[in-house]
């Protein structure tokens, strides 16, 4: 009798620990995961500001064109990257 509890005992155990192993995995599965799509999105959010910059000085340089008339360009431009960034994460 004293057997067959200690053998039920230690296969409840094993299941638990095994139970706990998966969780704890598939939670750093996701954060890893989560954390790539941050960076990448990070990383289309500076391309797009950049882009941007150079966008803005060669409107000016090009079209000689007024400060205020390249800016709303160089928005345009931001707001694509912070689209693109939207779209990475979610």
């Amino acid at each position: 009798m004293f057997d067959l509890k200690m053998g039920y005992r230690r296969r409840t155990a094993a299941s638990l620990v095994l139970a706990a192993g998966l969780v704890v995995v598939s939670g750093t599965a996701f954060a890893t995961t989560q954390s790539q799509q941050r960076q990448q999105g990070r990383a289309a959010n500076q391309s797009a500001k950049h882009e941007a910059r150079s966008d803005k000085i060669d409107c000016r340089a090009e079209n000689q064109k007024s400060n205020a008339e390249c800016r709303q360009e160089k928005r345009n431009t931001k707001q694509e990257g912070r689209q693109t960034k939207r779209e990475i994460k979610y």
